[in-house]
């Protein structure tokens, strides 16, 4: 038996040893966390004798353009660190779905799309799943646009939010998003919005609203928590408009992921969603705020596959 055991250790070094990881790393997502993963990772990998390349990102959109290359080459084993954002971008720019198998390594600030998804938070075990080499399907959102999401799309106070935070320019990370926040919700909007979901639809009018292949937006705030990457659905999580002395007690109920059973929220499910924003409000899509008022989405699957 151990004569065995042996075996299929000296066998697996080997193995490693023969595949190429590439790697496209934000080295500034999580303020400063991805350098520090980045070397922790190539630090396992140099011990564990796996060939690899770095491909740092430098600019907005340049982990779209990294992904869109690297997906022309057969059987490319892509391993995309940093946060939501840099998975977006990743996504959005892989061209051939049928080369590419991707790991995901969390090292920004929200690291929301891993709630849903299950890749531990811990690098060490990140890289012990794609190592594993075990890999499945995960679904994503397409719009029809041509964009791709990862995660949520949503309206409402989410993108409010973000465009404070945009317009900030004093305070910067955590305290900015606070700020932008608070500000927020000292000014709530309400937004009417045609929501259509495989066919049906209705008006409505939002404090948020999200469609998510993922469940949690803005650092783990649950707007979807019935969602799950990979059964082929995408979730539609809405909390309406309510009185505004009583949005303190409504945002401690969704906190707690209970407004789905609420009568001013609640969660439904389809495959192809069209939303408009009756009032002019824009969207966010995996935190990247997305200047339209109207998107129509579907959800992808059996096509990206995953280290998991």
């Amino acid at each position: 038996m151990i004569y065995l055991i042996i075996l299929l250790v000296v066998k697996k070094i080997i193995l490693l040893e023969k595949i190429m990881f590439h790697i496209i790393a934000n080295p500034v997502s999580g303020k400063g966390n991805g350098l520090k993963a980045l070397n922790k990772v190539e630090e396992i990998f140099t011990e564990k004798g796996v060939e690899y390349t770095v491909h740092k990102t430098e600019y907005i959109g340049h982990a779209q353009e990294l992904a869109n290359e690297l997906s022309q080459n057969p059987d490319t084993k892509l391993i995309v660190m940093g946060g939501d954002g840099t998975f977006h971008e990743t996504l959005c720019g892989i061209d051939k779905f049928e080369n590419i198998t991707l790991g995901l390594i969390p090292c920004g600030s929200g690291n929301d799309f891993i709630r849903s998804s299950g890749h531990p938070k811990k690098i060490e075990k990140a890289v012990d799943i794609i190592l594993g080499g075990n890999a499945s399907y995960i679904d994503f959102i397409e719009m029809d646009n041509g964009l791709r999401c990862f995660n949520t799309c949503g309206a409402g106070i989410d993108v409010d939010v973000l465009l404070k935070r945009e317009k900030c320019k004093i305070l910067k990370g955590k305290a900015a998003y606070f700020y932008a926040l608070l500000y927020s919700l000292a000014h709530t909007k309400f937004y009417g919005m045609r929501l259509t979901i495989d066919g049906e639809t209705k008006d409505m009018r939002v404090f948020t609203i999200g469609v998510g292949n993922g469940g949690f937006l803005g650092g783990g705030l649950p707007l979807c928590p019935g969602a799950k990457v990979d059964d082929g659905l995408l979730q539609i999580g809405y909390v309406n408009e309510v009185k505004r002395w009583k949005i303190p007690a409504a945002l401690m109920v969704f906190l707690r992921a209970k407004h789905v059973t609420t009568s001013w929220g609640g969660e439904v499910q389809g495959k192809e969603i069209t939303i408009e924003s009756l009032d002019g409000g824009y969207f966010q899509l995996d935190g990247e705020i997305l200047y339209e008022t109207k998107l129509t989405m579907r959800v992808v699957s059996d096509t990206l596959k995953v280290f998991r």
